[in-house]
């Protein structure tokens, strides 16, 4: 980590927190300018931290999107509430992300676990009335010594973005730039291809199998204008690989389109993308294939 001397910027670690499928990715995608996080609408998509760097004015903003905070099931589960509550831990200010339409009990929760400095963030906005909208600002007002201040949002409709950022900010604490205002992510290109193939298949395929599935970049060639990746889908059953691959293989053309498609739109040159399909029995079980993947407990 760098420290670049700016002895009159602010520069902070604001965790985005929430239920599952609250919306984290696309606000952070949104915040950002750029798609470099999973977005489904499928719960539970995002599984490890990733951090994301936005600059707003004289502030260096150092996003961590996390998976969402839900109750332990498998061992991979497991992983991905540690992460949540590592960012937590390691973070000077955190986003609450709280759609409108929900009820507080997810808040609530939240609060049991923390007394961290935070602001509550009320997404969708598009989704309701204003006597909605207000009626829903009233309800948290009885937690208003808990968090630092309200803002509501709407990405769909592009609103609050500016005073969400500036938000942030009043509260980040004063200190040089941690990474070069030029980064958008600390993340490398392997992790944002993989997340990126991850994505499409969570688009193309319904049921357990997203779940139970994940990607590994075996190799990527890069040129000034191709970039070939060769990436391993794995799954726990061979009912599953039948699945992914599809009749006539027509599932895993749909799969490795689309995903081609979000790393052209991402990398900006174009992509040779090589899937296979690999059966690892109970590897969402198993501390060592998972470590081999790549969630180091």
């Amino acid at each position: 980590m760098m420290s670049l001397q700016n002895t009159s910027s602010k520069a902070g670690f604001v965790a985005l927190i929430g239920r599952p499928n609250a919306g984290k990715s696309t606000l952070l995608n949104w915040l950002l300018g750029e798609k470099i996080a999973m977005v489904s609408h499928k719960a539970q998509a995002t599984r490890k931290r990733l951090y994301a760097i936005v600059m707003h004015k004289d502030a260096q903003i150092i996003f961590i999107d996390t998976p969402g905070l839900h109750e332990k099931e498998r061992l991979l589960n497991k992983f991905m509430l540690e992460e949540a509550l590592k960012a937590i831990g390691d973070c000077d200010l955190i986003l609450f992300l709280a759609p409108v339409s929900d009820p507080l009990v997810h808040y609530e929760r939240f609060l049991e676990i923390s007394s961290k400095p935070h602001i509550l963030v009320l997404t969708k906005i598009d989704t309701v009335s204003n006597a909605q909208l207000l009626q829903k600002i009233a309800e948290y007002q009885k937690y208003q010594d808990r968090f630092l201040e309200l803002v509501p949002v709407s990405v769909k409709k592009n609103i609050g973005k500016e005073e969400l950022l500036e938000t942030i900010v009043k509260y980040l604490p004063e200190h040089p730039y941690y990474y070069d205002p030029e980064l958008l992510t600390t993340e490398n290109i392997r992790d944002i291809y993989k997340e990126l193939i991850r994505e499409a298949i969570f688009e193309n395929v319904s049921d357990e199998i997203p779940y139970e599935s994940d990607v590994v970049i075996e190799k990527i060639e890069e040129s000034p204008a191709l970039d070939r990746v060769h990436a391993m889908i794995i799954v726990e059953k061979p009912s599953q690989k039948g699945i992914i691959i599809g009749k006539k293989g027509e599932t895993i053309k749909r799969i490795g389109k689309l995903a081609r498609k979000r790393l052209e739109e991402f990398s900006g040159k174009k992509i040779y993308l090589e899937l296979f399909v690999v059966v690892k029995k109970g590897w969402t079980k198993n501390k060592k294939e998972l470590e081999k993947i790549g969630y180091i407990f």
